[in-house]
């Protein structure tokens, strides 16, 4: 099954037809989405000065994540972890680049090319992989990873919301 797909923001289906496609159904994820949609007022994405996250939707923060996002070469810097995230991860990766991890600089992890495939495009992916990480009671995430606007030459931003999805009892 394929556990990667890239959508346009702007045909009103792709969404729900890309969480069909991929067997999602997070609450979650779908609020996620709607925020950044809301925020993007006819653009391809919003700026990242246009969010206001910790005011606008603070149930939503414990699993949210922020990204740097360097161009050229490209890599990775995780800029915010949600205490979520920072839980069911190995540990927390704030601060640090992805060519740091070779778990995430592999250009063959999904999840690496999931961020290329959003920051060469600047439009957002469904991203569902198995989940790798400290508990086994949970079989896969699902996330949304969108693009996010930002003022610097050779930089950008992306903002992603993820779900822990727990095995069935």
């Amino acid at each position: 099954m394929q556990q990667i797909l890239q959508f346009d923001a702007d045909d009103p289906e792709a969404f729900a037809a890309g969480m069909a496609a991929l067997d999602m159904n997070s609450p979650l994820v779908r609020a996620g989405f709607q925020y950044w949609n809301g925020k993007r007022q006819g653009r391809p994405m919003p700026a990242r000065s246009d969010l206001d996250p910790l005011i606008e939707i603070p149930r939503l923060v414990p699993s949210l994540m922020l990204f740097d996002v360097r161009l050229s070469p490209l890599d990775f810097r995780w800029r915010l972890v949600g205490s979520k995230i920072r839980r069911h991860f190995w540990k927390d990766y704030t601060g640090e680049w992805f060519s740091d991890d070779a778990s995430y600089s592999n250009p063959e992890s999904s999840v690496w090319r999931s961020m290329e495939l959003v920051a060469r495009n600047a439009r957002p992916v469904l991203l569902r992989p198995v989940y790798v990480g400290p508990h086994d009671d949970f079989i896969y995430v699902e996330n949304v990873l969108m693009p996010l606007g930002i003022e610097r030459a050779g930089w950008g931003m992306q903002m992603v919301f993820i779900d822990f999805i727990r095995k069935p009892k």
